[in-house]
């Protein structure tokens, strides 16, 4: 193994819920555990399972098999072991380790310097965000908006559907001209868009519909946190033309509250597991 083989494994471990699926596989040996009883194991959406195992996978780590209607996931121990091996290649020279010299590098580290150097760059970066649906032509756009407005420039979000329209739909654009929101540039397109290799890198990835939760979602470059954000559609209410304005008005209103918590959040200060905490918690908001 190659130290940039060595570094694609590793950067793929050093996730939180990658690293227990991967554990999770490890225990369970060479038979593997379907993906079903994965997801309940560790309480995750389908499509948040299948994102973080086409991660391990991509990296060589974890191996598929079909059986019957059920896939099948398993550790690719000689991947593993190899891993391993490199790590441990020529530790300390043959020699036994020295914990006193360990400890003296330590200490002649900066204690602040780490920490202050992460903050200053997580406040002055731009967070990409991307906002999934089906149709995308409704929830998922409003989000688009909404956040682009809100975001004074600290975030740049986006929105795709699984399965496209192919147009806005027109009270969401009705809905957004009354809230004074920009709706340039706003369309309709495919996920796939923000999978290929030259694809903006993620930081957030959020559903909005469950329909596109359910879904296996492509791999995301840049490794985002991902949430769901459920909310009724406003485009499936039937009734008058009023009644329809009315849901729309409401779904925007619920965009809106998520928002405007979520670009308020202390995001240098919080850990991967905070965060994750508090953008779920976002999701049950009414």
């Amino acid at each position: 193994m190659d130290t940039r083989q060595a570094v694609e494994k590793l950067a793929a471990l050093a996730q939180e819920t990658r690293l227990n699926i991967f554990r999770l596989l490890v225990e369970a040996g060479n038979e593997g555990i379907n993906a079903s009883a994965i997801a309940q194991a560790l309480d995750l959406a389908p499509a948040t399972l299948s994102f973080h195992v086409a991660q391990l996978a991509r990296a060589g780590l974890v191996e598929a098999r079909q059986e019957s209607r059920f896939i099948y996931y398993s550790v690719n121990y000689a991947a593993m072991d190899d891993m391993i091996a490199y790590l441990a290649r020529n530790c300390c020279q043959g020699n036994a380790c020295l914990p006193n010299a360990v400890d003296s590098m330590e200490k002649q580290r900066k204690p602040v310097q780490e920490n202050h150097l992460k903050g200053e760059f997580m406040h002055n970066r731009i967070y990409n965000v991307l906002f999934l649906c089906t149709g995308n032509s409704a929830r998922s756009i409003m989000a688009e908006a909404i956040l682009n407005h809100l975001g004074k420039g600290r975030f740049r979000a986006f929105s795709a559907g699984s399965h496209p329209a192919g147009k806005v739909n027109p009270l969401t654009i009705e809905q957004l001209q009354r809230a004074r929101l920009s709706s340039n540039d706003l369309r309709s397109k495919n996920w796939e868009e923000f999978a290929g290799p030259d694809a903006v890198s993620l930081d957030f990835v959020f559903t909005v519909c469950d329909n596109a939760a359910g879904e296996a979602c492509p791999v995301w470059p840049g490794q985002p946190m991902t949430a769901h954000w459920g909310i009724e559609d406003p485009a499936a209410v039937e009734g008058s033309e009023e009644e329809k304005r009315r849901a729309f008005s409401q779904a925007f209103a619920q965009l809106n509250r998520r928002i405007s918590i979520f670009i308020n959040l202390p995001l240098a200060k919080l850990d991967a597991i905070a965060l994750k905490k508090e953008l779920d918690g976002i999701g049950h908001l009414q």
